[in-house]
C-alpha cells in the first residue's frame, strides 16, 4: 500500500497539526505576571489586538469589566487561536470525506480529428484490411486523416470500504479539534490575566499621578511660605532654596508619572482593540479584597479539573495514541470501491451505455524499514507528550505554591505599607507645626514630604502587586475568566 497516496494524505495532514499543536502548546507558556518595559505584539501577541474601536473625539469610559469584554472580542492572541481552531476544524471535514462516497459527473461534446498514419496505421497496413471490402481493394479516395464527433456523459462513484490509516487519521483528527479547542480556551485565560493586569497598571499609574499632583500642590504652599518668610526677614535664604529644589523634584515626579500613565494606557488600549490615540476614562478604583482561604489540596484539584492547558496536553495523548495507530495500520489490508456509468455517441451514430463497478483489496507486501520508521517516530513523540504532561504536572503545582506565597507576602506587605503612609502622615504633620510655631527650619520638613511620598508610592505598587498575585493564582488554577472579580475582590 502506498501511505504517500491520495488517501493516506488527509491523515499526514492531521498528523502535521497535531505536532503544530504541539509545538503552538510548547512555545504559548505565556507568563504575564510582570509586564516588560513598552511590550508590544512584536513580543507577545496577547499584548496586540484588531483595532475595532477607531479613534474618535469623545472619552470612552471604561470598567474592568468593559476592557475584559473588549479583551475577549479583540486581543489578537485570541484571535490567533480561534482562527487556528477554524482552521483545523476545515482539515477534520477534509478527513471525513475519506469515509464518505465521492460521486462525480462529468459530460462533454467535441470535434475531434485523427492521423491513422501517425497512429500505425500506414498506407502498407492499410492494404491488408483490403480484403474486407466488397472487391478485395480500398474503396478509393480513403483518407488517412479521420474526423469524428463525440459526445460523452459520465458518473463516478468511489468509496473507501476499509483503510486503517484512514479510522486512526480520523480519530487523531478528532483529537486535534479539541486540543486546538483547549488552546483557543487556554489563550481566553491569558488574555484575561493580560487585559486585567494592563488595567490594574494604569489605576496605579493613575494613583501615582494624583500622589505626585498632591505632593507638587503641598510644595508650591510651602515653597510660597517659604518666599514670603524670607522676604520678611523670618527664613533664611537656605530655607527658600531647599523649599524650590523640593518643589521642583516633586514636578519632575509628576511629569514622569503621567508620562508612565499614558504609556501603560496605551498598552491597555491595543490589547483590547481601541486605537492608542483614543482619550479613556478608567471608571474603577483600584480593588481590594482578601482572599477566601482554601488550602494547597483544594487549590491544586481545581487546577487539575479547571486548567485548559492541562486538558489540552492529556487530549493530545489520545491524539498521538491515534497517530501511532495510523501508522501501526499502514500494514493492513485497504479496501475500497470505484465504479462508473456513462454514455457515447460518436457521429450521431446513437447512444450506447458502459459502466464499469471494481472492488479493489491492497494488501502490502514488503515495506518494513519505512513503516517502522514511522512507527518509531510515532511512538518517540508520544513519549515526548508523556513527558510534557509529567512536567506539566509539577509546574502546575509549583505556580500554585509560588502564587500563593505571592498573595501571602504581597498582602503583608499591603499592611506594611498602610502602616507607613499613616506614619508618615503624622510624621509630617508634626514637622509642619514645629516649622511652623519656629522649632525648627524646613529641612526636616522636606525629609518628612519625601518619606510620605515614598510611603504612598510604596502603598500604591503593593496594592498593586497584591492584585497581580491574585491574579496569577487564579490563572494557575485555571478559574481565572469565570472569578477574577472574585480574586480581586470586587
Amino acid at each position: 500500500m502506498d501511505v504517500s497516496g491520495s488517501v493516506f494524505t488527509p491523515c499526514r495532514r492531521i498528523i502535521g497539526w497535531a505536532l503544530f499543536a504541539l509545538a503552538a502548546f510548547v512555545g504559548a507558556r505565556v507568563e504575564l505576571r510582570a509586564q516588560t518595559a513598552n511590550p508590544t505584539s512584536a513580543q507577545n501577541p496577547f499584548f496586540g489586538s484588531v483595532t475595532a474601536h477607531p479613534l474618535t473625539d469623545d472619552t470612552v469610559r471604561l470598567s474592568l469589566d468593559d476592557a475584559v469584554r473588549m479583551g475577549l472580542e479583540n486581543n489578537l492572541g485570541l484571535k490567533e487561536s480561534e482562527n487556528a481552531e477554524k482552521a483545523i476544524r476545515g482539515e477534520e471535514s477534509i478527513a471525513l470525506q475519506e469515509f464518505l462516497p465521492t460521486i462525480t459527473l462529468s459530460g462533454g461534446t467535441g470535434v475531434f480529428q485523427h492521423d491513422l498514419a501517425a497512429q500505425g496505421f500506414g498506407p502498407g497496413v492499410l492494404k491488408h484490411f483490403g480484403s474486407l471490402f466488397p472487391g478485395g481493394v480500398l474503396p478509393p479516395g480513403v483518407s488517412l486523416i479521420t474526423r469524428d464527433d463525440l459526445t460523452q456523459g459520465q458518473i463516478n462513484f468511489s468509496q473507501t470500504l476499509f483503510s486503517g490509516p484512514v479510522i486512526a487519521g480520523w480519530r487523531a483528527a478528532n483529537a486535534t479539534v479539541r486540543s486546538f479547542h483547549f488552546a483557543k480556551e487556554t489563550a481566553r485565560g491569558n488574555v484575561v490575566q493580560a487585559v486585567a493586569t494592563a488595567y490594574l497598571r494604569a489605576i496605579a499609574a493613575g494613583s501615582e499621578v494624583d500622589d505626585a499632583v498632591a505632593q507638587e500642590t503641598a510644595d508650591k504652599v510651602l515653597s510660597d511660605q517659604a518666599h514670603e518668610a524670607h522676604a520678611a526677614g523670618t527664613a533664611s535664604n537656605l530655607d527658600e532654596l531647599r523649599a524650590r529644589v523640593q518643589l521642583q523634584a516633586q514636578q519632575q515626579a509628576r511629569i514622569a508619572a503621567e508620562n508612565a500613565h499614558e504609556k501603560d494606557l496605551i498598552l491597555l488600549k491595543r490589547e483590547i482593540g481601541i486605537d492608542p490615540g483614543q482619550k479613556i476614562e478608567l471608571t474603577d478604583p483600584a480593588p481590594y479584597g482578601d482572599l477566601a482561604d482554601e488550602t494547597e489540596q483544594e487549590l491544586l484539584a481545581t487546577a487539575y479539573k479547571s486548567r485548559q492547558d492541562y486538558q489540552n496536553l492529556q487530549n493530545q495523548l489520545v491524539e498521538f495514541r491515534a497517530v501511532h495507530a495510523a501508522y501501526r495500520s499502514q500494514r493492513l489490508p485497504k479496501l475500497s470501491f470505484n465504479g462508473f456509468w456513462g454514455v457515447d455517441t460518436v457521429n450521431g451514430a446513437g447512444t450506447h451505455g458502459n459502466f464499469v463497478a471494481a472492488g479493489t483489496l491492497s494488501v502490502p507486501i514488503f515495506k518494513e524499514a519505512s513503516l517502522r520508521g514511522d512507527e518509531d517516530a510515532a511512538q518517540a513523540q508520544l513519549a515526548n507528550v508523556h513527558a510534557q504532561l509529567d512536567d506539566l504536572q509539577v509546574r502546575i503545582h509549583q505556580q500554585v505554591l509560588d502564587a500563593m506565597l505571592d498573595v501571602t507576602a504581597s498582602q503583608k506587605l499591603v499592611d506594611v505599607a498602610r502602616s507607613n503612609v499613616a506614619l508618615a502622615t503624622q510624621g509630617l504633620a508634626d514637622e509642619t507645626s514645629r516649622v511652623q510655631a519656629g522649632v525648627d527650619d524646613n529641612l526636616p520638613l522636606v525629609q518628612a514630604q519625601a518619606t510620605l511620598a515614598s510611603a504612598q508610592t510604596n502603598l500604591v505598587e503593593s496594592i498593586y502587586q497584591y492584585n497581580v498575585a491574585k491574579l496569577a493564582l487564579a490563572r494557575a488554577t485555571g478559574v481565572i475568566e469565570t472569578e477574577y472579580r472574585q480574586y480581586l475582590g470586587r
